[in-house]
């Protein structure tokens, strides 16, 4: 069995596969690894550097004749889905559930699927979870790019000019990329606040030093699996009046509340945006999705009377080397459950396994896919 992984396109900087976890994925029983030529470029890994740890280097037309397993993040072009045997598989990060094109090219193409963003949210997947890796990167990054673009400092400083005060940082959304932004801002120095409406996410806020934006009543659910759900109209009114106070006076806010498969839940208004400080920085993690805030325009940093406002949906792409390493990771942890004495072992008895194929032999096979 020869384990593929292809360059991803124009727009992508990351790679499916580093450097780092080849020897492991040999060790799994597969036969070879063999990686598109430049594969890892934009990424900061070099062919020599896939080679040293004992893959093979060859041309994209091998890869994808050769493998009978081909990795990438992102799906390949529809012709080349078309040269891809029924025997072939692939793995990646589709997001088929907002993006059916892919899902009709690969279930058109008989192409056995695999999208580790459709992982449970179990304890056993979290070796896996690549959502969770990027979202980690995300809310690195946000945080860093909005302390590029703000005109002040983050910290609190004494100086000889007089005190210069802390930014003052609103979180919208407390998941990895949510928390993580918490934790970023908070160690640069600014005084943070945060909305979820989660109940549970109040706890993890607190303990990183930030402040809870509470709006009672929101509507929570098990089977959501930790994810937030859609709201009444009656909490949508509270949450928009709750947040809109503390907009209007933040420096910067983050966005990072979406919902699986739906369009991100509308937080920031535009009135809000109309009344906040000039020279105040919003990212918004959410922007292509629809984005939390109204006047966000995806892939696009605009001025917007005196505020700048970025909607920037890939942030891991803008720390391609360590965000390529961690999604190598949590694939290698998915083909140690997937591989079995160096054969695909298609069990679609074990529920990671059947979440995450989600089409096989030209049938949609995940059931969250089906409805």
């Amino acid at each position: 069995m020869i384990l593929g992984v292809i360059k991803e396109g124009p727009t992508e900087n990351r790679v499916a596969i580093s450097p780092d976890t080849v020897a492991a994925i040999l060790k799994l029983g597969i036969e070879q690894v063999q990686v598109e030529n430049g594969a890892g470029h934009n990424s900061s890994f070099g062919d020599s550097d896939y080679e040293t740890a004992g893959a093979k280097v060859v041309s994209r037309q091998d890869v994808l004749k050769n493998a009978s397993l081909v990795a990438s993040i992102h799906s390949m072009p529809d012709e080349e889905l078309s040269q891809l045997s029924d025997s072939q598989m692939v793995i990646g990060q589709f997001n088929p559930l907002t993006n059916n094109d892919v899902v009709k090219s690969l279930n058109a193409n008989k192409v056995t699927a695999f999208s580790l963003d459709m992982l449970p949210r179990s304890t056993r997947a979290q070796a896996m979870d690549v959502l969770s890796s990027m979202a980690t990167v995300a809310g690195y990054k946000a945080v860093l790019n909005a302390a590029n673009h703000l005109p002040s400092f983050f910290p609190m400083f004494m100086t000889a000019a007089g005190t210069i005060k802390p930014a003052k940082v609103l979180i919208i959304g407390a998941g990895v990329a949510g928390l993580q932004a918490i934790a970023t801002a908070r160690r640069l120095g600014a005084v943070v606040e945060a909305f979820d409406v989660r109940t549970a996410a109040k706890e993890e806020v607190l303990s990183l030093g930030a402040k809870f934006v509470d709006v009672e009543g929101s509507a929570e659910s098990a089977a959501a699996g930790g994810y937030a759900i859609e709201q009444s109209e009656d909490y949508k009114k509270r949450q928009a009046q709750a947040v809109h106070e503390h907009a209007k006076t933040a420096d910067v806010i983050i966005c990072t509340a979406q919902i699986p498969g739906r369009q991100a839940p509308r937080i920031i208004h535009k009135a809000t945006v109309d009344e906040m400080k000039k020279g105040a920085v919003i990212i918004d993690l959410a922007a292509s999705s629809g984005g939390n805030c109204e006047v966000t325009e995806n892939g696009k940093i605009i001025d917007y009377n005196g505020l700048t406002i970025i909607g920037d949906s890939n942030l891991p792409g803008s720390m391609p080397r360590d965000a390529s390493s961690m999604f190598s990771k949590n694939t290698l942890n998915f083909l140690k459950l997937l591989i079995v004495d160096g054969n695909v072992n298609l069990n679609f008895e074990d529920d990671i396994i059947a979440a995450t194929c989600i089409t096989h032999q030209g049938e949609i096979n995940n059931e969250r896919l089906k409805k």
